[in-house]
């Protein structure tokens, strides 16, 4: 299994975020089937304010931009991207040709030990 962390921006519109969470609310069964497919095991994404953050997993040998990419080979998956980017903005740390943004993991707790002669 691998996981990442992604950034993105929804415009700054009460009705665009709206419309963001009640598709997602109810998102098309032939996208979570793409997603699946391309080795998408887990999918979570978070809202605060008009930023957002995307928790994925998926399967080893799973390439970001080649596989997400791949998504777009359906065309009911493309119309949802397409639907999807009139309410969402990119964020300034992405990097060229990056829509959501890839983030760095600086810590997961299953890295953690304990600290010796630390008494809870």
């Amino acid at each position: 299994m691998q996981y990442y962390g992604m950034t993105l921006a929804l415009r700054d519109d009460p009705a665009a975020i709206a419309r963001y969470k009640a598709e997602h609310a109810n998102a098309w069964p032939e996208v979570l089937a793409r997603l699946r497919e391309v080795g998408v095991t887990e999918m979570k994404i978070f809202l605060l304010g008009t930023r957002l953050f995307m928790y994925c997993e998926t399967v080893d040998g799973f390439d970001v931009a080649g596989d997400f990419a791949r998504c777009s080979d359906d065309e009911t998956y493309r119309k949802w991207d397409e639907l999807m980017r009139t309410m969402q903005e990119r964020v300034p740390e992405a990097g060229p040709g990056e829509w959501w943004a890839t983030m760095e993991c600086v810590f997961d707790l299953s890295w953690a030990s304990p600290r010796a002669g630390v008494k809870g």
